[in-house]
């Protein structure tokens, strides 16, 4: 199926206005974290939702154990790490390194866990060490991604979904064994059958498929979503030379990640390249203070992390677990 001549419709008046994150001060520098969360989880709440990501900046958090309390406070019981496509170590409990990818390494917007049938809805980030230079986590408002995205792609995924393929090959990526937490060959196929994920056991490892939808409505705002890893996992999205690298190794079915329309057929490069401009144009950044914790909404935002020198460390904790499954039948989304 061909793909319409893509337009690029301006970026929408309404949530492009809107700072993201928005930004909570301590009124006195280094007063407790505790006080702002007695009084304002409420406000808190409401500008996460309005905004998207909430910055919480001047303020004792306590080290990660006051970090796992804010979460704790805000969002109830941390979620533990499942179907992992990226490197993380655990600091303590569920509270997790935002990544263990190489500081060089730019790591593309996506809202976590969207490839997936469950994800969670509130994401914390919080600063233990500052980067001597780069290494924001850049935030792009998904409502303004989906507005700017080409009608006709737009639909054409709407119709199609998507599908996410990844073959586990040993020495590209995370190991099957670290990605299902498991080296239980029954266990994974367990899980993926109960996360509507084809496996395939293959000669060279383990080959999965996931169907999903592109767009997704919000559960509690009821507003329309772009919520996918559609350009995070195609291999274009890959830096130039690694890209090109991969397609020399690889026939395009054994591509360690990719994605392709629902049905199967080939994303066009240029379908990617567009959405991975929208996203640029929607995306905003701040630089790290440390005990900074940001909160984000994970169906109303999407995070990046820039490449950094110097010893920059984030911990991220993930909340609130939502079941697409589960969740009540609304309108189809357009």
């Amino acid at each position: 199926m061909s793909t319409p001549r893509m337009t690029v419709p301006p970026l929408p008046r309404g949530p492009a206005e809107k700072p993201l994150p928005f930004v909570l001060t301590a009124g006195t520098p280094g007063e407790p974290i505790g006080g702002l969360l007695a009084a304002g989880r409420a406000t808190i709440r409401a500008r996460l939702r309005e905004h998207g990501a909430v910055l919480l900046r001047g303020f004792d958090i306590g080290g990660v154990d006051g970090f796992e309390g804010v979460v704790r406070v805000l969002s109830g019981e941390p979620l533990g790490y499942a179907e992992r496509s990226s490197p993380r170590s655990t600091i303590q409990g569920r509270v997790y390194t935002s990544t263990d990818f190489p500081s060089a390494e730019e790591i593309f917007l996506h809202n976590e866990n969207s490839y997936q049938a469950d994800w969670p809805m509130a994401l914390y980030f919080y600063c233990l060490r500052t980067p001597a230079t780069m290494g924001a986590t850049p935030l792009a408002d998904t409502r303004l991604v989906r507005q700017s995205i080409d009608p006709a792609v737009r639909a054409e995924f709407i119709a199609r979904g998507w599908l996410v393929v990844r073959n586990f090959h040993e020495g590209f990526g995370v190991p099957w064994q670290q990605a299902f937490n498991t080296d239980d060959r029954d266990e994974v196929s367990r899980y993926c059958a109960r996360s509507g994920i084809e496996v395939e056991w293959t000669g060279s490892g383990l080959c999965t498929r996931a169907r999903r939808d592109a767009v997704h409505r919000h559960p509690g705002t009821g507003e329309l979503l772009w919520f996918n890893h559609v350009t995070f996992f195609h291999v274009t999205t890959l830096a130039e030379e690694v890209c090109a690298g991969l397609r020399e190794l690889f026939d395009e079915t054994e591509l360690p990640t990719n994605t392709y329309y629902g049905d199967g057929g080939r994303i066009p490069d240029d379908v990617v390249a567009h959405l991975r401009d929208c996203y640029r144009r929607a995306q905003r950044r701040f630089d790290w203070q440390r005990d900074d914790v940001l909160v984000v909404d994970n169906m109303l935002a999407a995070h990046a992390r820039e490449a950094f020198t110097g010893d920059r460390r984030i911990a991220v904790a993930m909340a609130e677990p939502y079941s697409a499954a589960l969740a009540a039948a609304g309108t189809a989304p357009g």
